[in-house]
C-alpha cells in the first residue's frame, strides 16, 4: 500500500451488503505531494459509521491514508483503504465562491458520460448543459429479507445506530454537453439526511404528513436553490456490476458568480 493524500469530494448513503455487512462508497481526488489534482479515486469497501470517531473523514476535507488498487474491481478509479492509517489533515472551506474547492476538482471534470466511457473511466465530475427536471419517487419502505438478516446480525456483534431504509429517491432529468439525456438518481449521504432530519424536524401530526414536508424541503433544496442559485455539478459514477449504469454519487454546487461579485484588478 502507498500513502496518498486524498481530497473527499463525496459519500454514498450507507448501504448493506451481505459480503461487508454495512458499506460507503466515497470519492475523491487523489493529489499530489503540492496538494494540485492527479485523478479520481473510489474508495470501497470502508465501513464508515463503525471508524473510529477521529478517522471519520468529512467531506471536503483532505486526509492522508495508505491505499492500494482493488484487484477485484475492473474500475480503474477503485481502490482499498487501510482504516487504519487515515488522518484528516484540514477542512477545504467555502471562502471566495468555492475557490480552492474548485481548483481541487474542476480540472478534472468531464465533457459528458460518453467523454468518461471513451476515456475507459467509471467517474467524474460533469457540467449537465440542461437541467429538464427534478424527479422523487417512492421505493421500498423496508430492507430486503437478506438485508434485514445482516442487520440483525450486525445488532448481535456490532451495536450501533439502526441505518434506517429511506423510501424515497430523488434525482434528475437531465442533458449532458454531448446532447444525450439522462435520468439519475442521487445517492449522495448529504441529500438523503436531508431527507431524514427534516422529517424529524416537521412539526406535522403524521408519519405521511412529516414525510410530505419532508420531501418538499428536499425539493426546495435541489430544485430551487440549486437549480437557480447554484452553478451545478453532478459526480458521477456507475456500477459495478452495470458498466453502463451510471447514477449522481455527489454534487457540487458553488454559488453563481455575478458581474458584481467579481473582483476587479
Amino acid at each position: 500500500m502507498e500513502t496518498k493524500k486524498i481530497l473527499i469530494a463525496t459519500k454514498t448513503y450507507p448501504s448493506i451488503s451481505t459480503k461487508y455487512r454495512e458499506t460507503v462508497c466515497t470519492a475523491g481526488v487523489i493529489l499530489d505531494e503540492e496538494e494540485k489534482p492527479l485523478k479520481w479515486v473510489r474508495i470501497y469497501p470502508i465501513r464508515f459509521r463503525q471508524l473510529d470517531f477521529d478517522r471519520r473523514y468529512p467531506r471536503w476535507s483532505i486526509i492522508s491514508a495508505k491505499i492500494e488498487r482493488n484487484d477485484k474491481d475492473y474500475r480503474v478509479e477503485s481502490f482499498r483503504i487501510d482504516d487504519e492509517s487515515i488522518e484528516v489533515v484540514k477542512k477545504i472551506d467555502t471562502s471566495n465562491n468555492w475557490s480552492e474547492r474548485k481548483k481541487l476538482v474542476l480540472p478534472l471534470q468531464f465533457r459528458s458520460i460518453r467523454d468518461i466511457q471513451n476515456q475507459d473511466k467509471s467517474l467524474g465530475i460533469i457540467k449537465p448543459r440542461t437541467i429538464k427536471k427534478y424527479f422523487w419517487e417512492e421505493t421500498t419502505r423496508e430492507w430486503s429479507p437478506k438485508q434485514q438478516g445482516v442487520i440483525d446480525q450486525l445488532d448481535l456483534f456490532e451495536p450501533t445506530i439502526e441505518l434506517e431504509k429511506i423510501p424515497y429517491k430523488f434525482g434528475y432529468n437531465f442533458i449532458d454537453e454531448d446532447g444525450d439525456e439522462h435520468r439519475y438518481s442521487i445517492s449522495d449521504w448529504e441529500i438523503k439526511e436531508l431527507y431524514r432530519k427534516c422529517r424529524d424536524k416537521s412539526q406535522s401530526l403524521t408519519p405521511l404528513a412529516k414525510e410530505h414536508d419532508a420531501r418538499e424541503k428536499v425539493r426546495q433544496k435541489l430544485e430551487v436553490e440549486f437549480l437557480g442559485n447554484k452553478d451545478l455539478y453532478f459526480i458521477v459514477g456507475n456500477l459495478k456490476n452495470h458498466k453502463k449504469s451510471f447514477m449522481i454519487i455527489g454534487l457540487f454546487y458553488p454559488p453563481i458568480v455575478s458581474h458584481t461579485q467579481l473582483t476587479l484588478f
